[in-house]
């Protein structure tokens, strides 16, 4: 009933009209605001009112500028980075330890043989100072080196480059070459490059390089990656190192631990690699004390007479210090270890701690990045390096409608092969020198919101030493061969030592560089200080604004309603007739109301005829005229607003 009551009035006062005008309403709020300019600019004379005016509306813009500065400033949501130290027990950083060498030669030697043997051909032809006759290569099985060939560029001629097949003579593949012409072609003057090609050859691209070693190395990766996409992840693991075989021995501070405490997992770069304390299915294990003697020790057997002499050139361990149920990105973010050195890692534990929106893009579990984490079924934690992979390995199945063997595979798609894919490779090297897809997913993925940064000391010494070469070989042979002969050498054996230089951690902390109480009190101080307002006098001002709006809307309706009765009054020649015209209207018809209130012409009759006789009219009152029923007002003044 209140709320009825109070719409009837305002109904009542939209009927009205407003009761003051705009320039009474703004003398009313320069006089009563507690705002100290307005009230001199009606209180003083001619010239002190001009002299106000002007000061009031300066100080009102140099108010409304300094507040869109402070506003500006606070939506740009800049951060301030703080670092504070802590002192607690921490739990151990998650292991990865991985062979350089990710397969053992003598169980992959099958698949490779074909491309061991044009391997060594190609690098014959590169070394050599004179062409190789045709039956030294007529046995090579050439259906690899269609796919993607290796070429020399010859440069001498900078203007004319003339490409070199290495195997013209013996394959029918090159117009341009001839052993005349390769035969004076020498280091400086020739750059061996990969030609890639389309389907049918119809496009090629070459991939030059400037060294020889480079293109030949870059040249059995992408082969040797296309035959290993080709056999099942069973095999590949069979293939690589064993745990028994890789750890010898190991000690985490007073504890005795082995292979079985380590988590397996295959890594295409790397093979078989191991974690220690990955937390997956038994909880992280804590740090007793810093030092030495309270971290994990290892002794590594990495078997580098086993390693695969054309696609591994590097020797020693590459482990990675990550957190828990992280995926371990060992290629992108691991160190080397040396053979026959004892390496000590000192870690410090840096916390990174960043804001959220607006003030980043960060993400805290990785749900709102729009990229599928191929990662996921690993069941690991979000990172930005499994987001660029992914998006990489999106980009692969889009473009090639294959997936590259180094990246984990969506369900339903297929590893690149040039059997099935002959143009993969051509495909794979427009891709990763593809700047846009590179800045497409560095657009797409987001940082971690919390991170935990290792950084690591690392020294080396020579292990083992000379004099206790001989028995500490024996002892390890035994008891891994059970063997009384040394079947251990210096150029396979790692020793590790990883432990916490101390225990203090550092915290490095987002926090917002403007906030809420920064811009109030900036807004209020120059507000108080130029115009000696208050949030009061916001108020004040806001009441105004509102009154404004309501005279104005008063105003139009007034307007609207009086537009709605000129146009009903113009289909009427004279106003609308009376209570007693219309009553006599209906009962005396012999009376007939002169429409202009005129006597009737006598020119219009001739003097043979009687002029008509009138009826008697009734009495016409005004107050009996009828009036239109919304501009009826109500009778009470209570009613009225």
């Amino acid at each position: 009933m209140q709320v009825e009551k109070y719409l009837v009035k305002c109904l009542h006062r939209l009927q009205k009209g407003p009761g003051y005008t705009y320039q009474e309403l703004l003398v009313w709020y320069c006089d009563n605001t507690n705002t100290h300019g307005p009230k001199r600019i009606i209180r003083e004379g001619p010239k002190k009112k001009a002299a106000w005016f002007v000061l009031t509306l300066l100080f009102a813009s140099v108010v409304f500028w300094q507040w869109g500065v402070f506003i500006r400033t606070y939506l740009s949501w800049d951060v301030s980075v703080s670092l504070s130290l802590g002192f607690k027990a921490m739990h151990f950083p998650a292991v990865t330890i991985c062979n350089s060498s990710p397969f053992q030669y003598s169980k992959v030697r099958h698949l490779l043989k074909d491309l061991d043997e044009l391997m060594e051909a190609v690098l014959e032809r590169i070394v050599a100072t004179e062409p190789s006759h045709a039956n030294a290569t007529k046995d090579l099985n050439f259906t690899i080196w269609n796919h993607t060939p290796l070429v020399l560029i010859d440069e001498r001629n900078p203007r004319h480059p003339v490409v070199l097949d290495l195997f013209a003579d013996n394959h029918n593949s090159s117009a341009s070459s001839s052993p005349a012409i390769r035969r004076g072609c020498n280091a400086q003057g020739c750059k061996v490059a990969m030609r890639l090609c389309s389907v049918n050859g119809t496009v090629c691209t070459f991939r030059n390089f400037t060294s020889a070693t480079q293109a030949v190395t870059e040249w059995y990766t992408l082969q040797a990656t296309n035959i290993f996409s080709q056999v099942s992840p069973q095999e590949l693991v069979k293939m690589g190192y064993p745990g028994e075989q890789l750890i010898l021995a190991c000690l985490f501070g007073a504890e005795p631990c082995s292979y079985r405490n380590f988590t397996s997992i295959f890594l295409p770069d790397y093979g078989n690699c191991y974690i220690f304390n990955w937390g997956m299915k038994e909880k992280a294990l804590p740090s007793a004390n810093p030092g030495v003697e309270f971290g994990l020790k290892l002794i590594l057997d990495i078997g580098q007479e086993d390693y695969v002499p054309f696609l591994t050139s590097t020797a020693g361990v590459r482990l990675l210090l990550h957190e828990q149920r992280s995926y371990p990105f060992v290629k992108d973010e691991g160190v080397y270890a040396m053979s026959g050195t004892d390496t000590s890692i000192g870690v410090l534990v840096d916390k990174l701690e960043r804001k959220g929106k607006p003030y980043s893009h960060c993400t805290v579990n990785g749900s709102d990045v729009p990229i599928q984490n191929l990662y996921s079924d690993y069941n690991t934690t979000y990172s930005i390096q499994a987001c660029i992979g992914s998006c990489f390995q999106d980009h692969m199945i889009q473009n090639c409608t294959c997936g590259h063997f180094l990246y984990p595979l969506p369900h339903g798609e297929k590893y690149c092969n040039s059997q099935e894919f002959p143009d993969w490779a051509y495909c794979y090297s427009e891709l990763r020198r593809s700047l846009d897809q590179r800045e497409s997913c560095i657009r797409m993925c987001k940082e971690s919101c919390n991170d935990t940064q290792y950084k690591m000391t690392i020294s080396m010494a020579d292990w083992p030493s000379e004099a206790s070469e001989d028995w500490i070989f024996h002892v390890l042979s035994q008891e891994r061969d059970q063997s009384t002969n040394i079947t251990l050498s210096r150029k396979g054996i790692v020793k590790l030592n990883i432990y916490f230089q101390e225990f203090n951690y550092r915290t490095i902390e987002e926090s917002a560089a403007y906030n809420i109480v920064w811009l109030l009190s900036n807004l209020g101080g120059q507000f108080g200080f130029w115009m000696g307002g208050s949030v009061l006098c916001l108020i004040e001002f806001a009441e105004i604004i509102i009154d404004f709006l309501w005279i104005t809307v008063i105003k139009l309706v007034s307007f609207s309603k009086g537009l709605r009765q000129r146009r009903a009054q113009a289909r009427y020649a004279g106003p609308p007739p009376t209570v007693a015209e219309l009553v006599e209207a209906h009962t005396n018809f012999a009376f007939q109301p002169d429409p202009a209130d005129q006597g009737p012409d006598p020119g219009a009759y001739t003097h043979e005829q009687a002029l008509p006789i009138p009826g008697t009219p009734p009495p016409n009152y005004d107050s009996l005229r009828l009036q239109p029923l919304d501009v009826i007002e109500s009778d009470s003044d209570g009613d009225a607003i």
